[in-house]
């Protein structure tokens, strides 16, 4: 058994065993582990910078001749005269760098950023990022990025061979970027509040509002939350509620949700994830697989004796074929384990296992969405 389809049949009885007999019932989850705030999203940052110190592994300055350009612009803001002979070093590379700002964050706090190569220096490792500004999509400046940069992969050559671990154009500076500018909206400024989920559904988010009108007519004598779609709660702030405070309480309630039955698979890896309220009408299905070989066994034919003969390859080709499998087994899967069990009984791989779950969803059997990456 190849490891992609060991692998697909660990997932699949990991499935198998995860699901007990309330299989059907909802999950019990934190409102902050399935919605996040909408004011409270992240913004990204992106610049472009030079890193250097690097090994001979930098652009070569004819091939990246931007690389060159900005190199010789950062030296005359130094102060420093770049007329006359053209630089033929290669501890320099061009970088884009991006960065992700985090919801309420003060100047003076620090990020992460990632670098990645862009033109045609082949390793990152052992380079400095000097400074470079992070702009928003509005085109301001929200952060400043300096640092050494940390690659996780490796790349060895000699002069027959070459081994490459890993990424070695991309890294990251930890920490690298020091936030210059806050962002224009403020968290106590808002009237409302509006909770997103990540995993949109109508069953959920009235769940979700629910469970904070219950908190509300406790704690404030009436109801503050209500469902607007899908993916979208809005929670209207009580006069004499702290928002801070309330988001706190509100992010630790407790909510069932729910989500739509799926089947998710990835026919290049063989990975098979099928939900636990996967459900499939009674039908037939019949798996076989016919396996061609063939062998070729040539033969060397040497001249008689003193006949001035040549010698000679004759081909022989052997071709054998064998079909295994054929069975049909009636599936009806009115809950996880009886489907996996079903589909184990055929006594087929995990390949085999995708293409009758595409069959089972053509033939309108399968209740639930097949995903296929």
């Amino acid at each position: 058994m190849s490891k992609l389809r060991f692998l697909s049949t660990i997932i699949l009885a990991a499935v198998l065993s995860v699901v007990g007999v309330g299989a059907a019932n909802a999950v019990s989850s934190r409102i902050k582990d399935i919605a996040s705030l909408q004011s409270g999203r992240d913004n990204q940052l992106i610049g472009y910078g030079l890193i250097v110190g690097l090994q001979g592994s930098g652009d070569s300055l004819r091939s990246s001749p931007f690389t060159e350009q900005s190199m010789r612009a950062m030296l005359q803001n130094l102060g420093i005269s770049t007329q006359g002979g053209q630089s033929s070093a290669k501890n320099v590379a061009a970088v884009m760098v991006t960065a992700n700002l985090p919801p309420f964050a003060s100047p003076g706090s620090r990020i992460d950023v990632s670098v990645s190569s862009l033109g045609d220096a082949t390793s990152l490792r052992g380079g400095t990022l000097i400074m470079t500004s992070l702009s928003g999509a509005d085109g301001q400046i929200y952060a400043v990025a300096q640092g050494a940069v940390i690659v996780s992969g490796f790349q060895a050559q000699g002069e027959a061979a070459t081994v490459t671990e890993g990424v070695t154009t991309g890294g990251r500076v930890p920490n690298g970027a020091i936030i210059e500018r806050e962002l224009p909206s403020k968290f106590k400024d808002s009237i409302d509040l509006v909770l997103q989920l990540r995993n949109p559904d109508f069953t959920t988010a009235v769940s979700v509002a629910d469970v904070i009108n219950s908190y509300a007519a406790k704690q404030f004598g009436g109801a503050i939350a209500e469902p607007r779609d899908s993916q979208e709660v809005m929670i209207m702030k009580p006069k004499s509620a702290d928002l801070t405070r309330l988001m706190a309480d509100i992010e630790n309630l407790v909510v069932e949700t729910d989500t739509p039955a799926k089947v998710v698979v990835n026919e290049r890896t063989g990975t098979i994830v099928i939900g636990a309220d996967v459900r499939v009408s009674k039908v037939a299905v019949s798996y076989g697989t016919l396996t061609v070989q063939v062998t070729e066994t040539p033969q060397i034919i040497q001249p008689e004796p003193f006949s001035r003969g040549e010698t000679a390859v004759q081909p022989q080709t052997d071709i054998q074929a064998q079909k295994d499998g054929g069975r049909v087994a009636i599936l009806d899967g009115p809950d996880l384990r009886t489907l996996v069990s079903g589909l184990n009984s055929i006594g087929v791989k995990p390949d085999g296992i995708i293409s009758i779950l595409q069959g089972i969803k053509s033939a309108g059997a399968l209740q639930a969405e097949l995903v296929i990456q």
